[in-house]
């Protein structure tokens, strides 16, 4: 019997598998996700995440297991479940006959939808496509076809929307005006689902995160959780050039810097009066936390608790 939790669930993803020759895309992949959350599907390249994606699309079918969108089976209730999602894919898809609000008015007509030019002037508006909207598609830059990917995602309103690595290589306004308006979406009730290789867009708006590595789930928790998990603090110092190098730094970074890990904060006189024992002359300093960055490269290492 499903719990109460698991029948309001955005998504459900049970024990799904699937294979490309050697290749084990997914390995028994078990997800959920409620409805209105702002969830972040995080991992390397070739741990699964576009698979999963197109098996949630029904693009993928799955050797195993069950997925459904808003309580629809992906495979036994494909339209049904197909209506319930929006995908800003990653590659930039698009057809070079037709203007901007040509492409919305097909992608509506695709679910049936007529006579909702009043949305389709909402989302160009949101997204800043206003002016472009009797624009051929093959004269836009590639953010802008990027914006209208977006835009063809919401036409049909789908209460669960993934976006696909959406910032890839867009300038600083796009980023905004688009989190802007995703941000609007998930409060007014959407869910959305997000990949990305930028991990402080996805510390900074997710509620929760996935962590894929090889096609299994290696991490799953509220995004605080995980940053609890390796809660130490940093100090980063910048020692002099011309001082002697034995310093037993985590780590050197590029331009002199080197740091060191603690949990508290009374142990950072102690590290600093070891630096100038050790003859250290130290010329800035720096105190940080940890971040969705430091805990992603941990657990990809296997050094999750």
């Amino acid at each position: 019997m499903q719990s109460p939790e698991s029948a309001l669930a955005a998504i459900r993803v049970e024990g799904v598998s699937k294979r490309y020759g050697q290749i084990q895309a997914l390995n028994g992949v078990d997800l959920e996700v409620q409805r209105g959350e702002f969830f972040g599907l995080l991992g390397p390249n070739g741990a699964g995440k576009t698979t999963l994606i197109s098996s949630l699309a029904g693009l993928t079918r799955p050797d195993s297991g069950r997925i459904s969108i808003m309580g629809r089976d992906v495979q036994g209730d494909y339209r049904a479940a197909r209506r319930q999602l929006g995908v800003v894919p990653q590659e930039l898809v698009f057809d070079p006959f037709f203007s901007v609000r040509e492409t919305l008015k097909i992608q509506s007509g695709y679910f049936g939808i007529v006579d909702n030019d009043d949305w389709i002037d909402e989302i160009l508006a949101n997204l800043d496509l206003t002016s472009k909207a009797n624009a051929n598609m093959r004269t836009l830059s590639g953010g802008m076809k990027r914006r209208v990917l977006v835009a063809q995602a919401l036409v049909h309103r789908p209460p669960v929307i993934v976006l696909d690595e959406p910032t890839a290589g867009v300038d600083v306004e796009l980023r905004q005006t688009l989190w802007r308006f995703i941000k609007r979406l998930n409060q007014e009730g959407h869910t959305i689902i997000l990949t990305t290789h930028y991990l402080e867009e996805a510390e900074s708006l997710c509620h929760r995160i996935a962590m894929l590595k090889a096609g299994k789930v290696i991490a799953l928790d509220t995004t605080e959780n995980l940053l609890d998990q390796f809660s130490a603090h940093t100090l980063r110092v910048k020692l002099s050039s011309d001082a002697a190098s034995e310093s037993h730094a985590e780590k050197e970074i590029a331009g002199g810097w080197q740091t060191f890990p603690f949990a508290e904060f009374a142990e950072v006189e102690t590290l600093l009066a070891r630096l100038r024992q050790s003859g250290q002359r130290i010329d800035e300093i720096e105190i940080g936390k940890t971040d969705l960055e430091d805990v992603f490269v941990k657990l990809m290492q296997g050094q999750g608790h």
